[in-house]
């Protein structure tokens, strides 16, 4: 219980928490949690609100919205944690070099880290479903992808120059120990508090990022996903506001809760910052 003190601590954190489980759960048994089959379509039924049969009301095709956000929630964290993995997969190691090896290893891939970071994420990742004109789930990721390690790369790299002059790094160097070793072995385990804490906030990113994709008609349309049902409610909105506000409730609640678990993470790691707010 005491590594999980960090959690227990906060309330926010707590509730944070809570919520990421539901989701998850429902992302890993949407099948047997959802009440109807994502095939169930009933024209009699179109644009109905919420009531005991259907929770959520039914969408302009007559099907259930409460299945719809259920199996939704398989693409919202499919999509994060994909995307989070593929992002510290490419930004940690490029992190590691530069900040290790130094010299023009560090120079080049610090340019490129600035030349991605100087363009804002979701426009270059408009830019590049467009070019490769598939809006497919995985082009999603990959697009997500592209834009957001960067960000993992510079982070690493700053903990690695401090980490670099450590005693126990000169040690393992004496030994003769190679370099890709003292990196991955010694170095990299040293810098992942911090890490961590990104990669919290980078998915809550990733999950935004696809709802936004999918609400402007660049992602899996085929899908249900979060970003598609909010684009298909505000055709209705005017009519009846159930189809948008419950998609829209997801994306917020689940952004909500990994961002409460980002912030208990970060004080978790770093008391000073906790202390900070609590005085000023």
């Amino acid at each position: 219980m005491e590594r999980l003190a960090w959690l227990t601590a906060s309330k926010l954190a707590m509730f944070g928490a809570a919520v990421l489980l539901m989701v998850v759960l429902c992302a890993a048994f949407a099948p047997w949690i959802a009440p109807y089959d994502r095939a169930d379509r009933d024209v009699r039924q179109q644009l109905e609100p919420p009531s005991a049969a259907h929770w959520f009301g039914t969408d302009e095709n007559g099907a259930d919205m409460l299945t719809e956000i259920v199996h939704g929630a398989r693409v919202a964290v499919g999509v994060g944690a994909i995307t989070v993995l593929l992002r510290l997969l490419v930004g940690v190691l490029l992190g590691l070099v530069s900040g290790y090896i130094g010299g023009w290893a560090d120079e080049a891939i610090m340019r490129i880290t600035e030349i991605f970071m100087s363009f804002p994420g979701i426009l270059l990742a408009i830019l590049i479903i467009f070019i490769t004109q598939e809006p497919s789930l995985w082009t999603v990721i990959f697009a997500l992808s592209v834009t957001g390690w960067a960000g993992f790369a510079r982070l690493v790299r700053g903990q690695v120059l401090v980490e670099r002059e450590r005693d126990y790094v000169e040690a393992a160097r004496a030994l003769g120990l190679p370099s890709w070793s003292i990196m991955l072995k010694h170095i990299a385990p040293n810098c992942m508090g911090p890490v961590i804490v990104q990669a919290t906030f980078g998915m809550a990113t990733a999950i935004l990022g696809e709802a936004t994709l999918s609400f402007l008609g660049l992602g899996p349309q085929n899908t249900a996903s979060w970003g598609a049902l909010l684009d298909r409610g505000a055709d209705y909105f005017l009519l009846t506001q159930h189809i948008a506000v419950f998609p829209g409730l997801a994306i917020a609640l689940t952004v909500l809760a990994i961002n409460f678990l980002g912030d208990a993470l970060r004080d978790h790691f770093d008391p000073r910052l906790a202390n900070r707010a609590e005085t000023t």
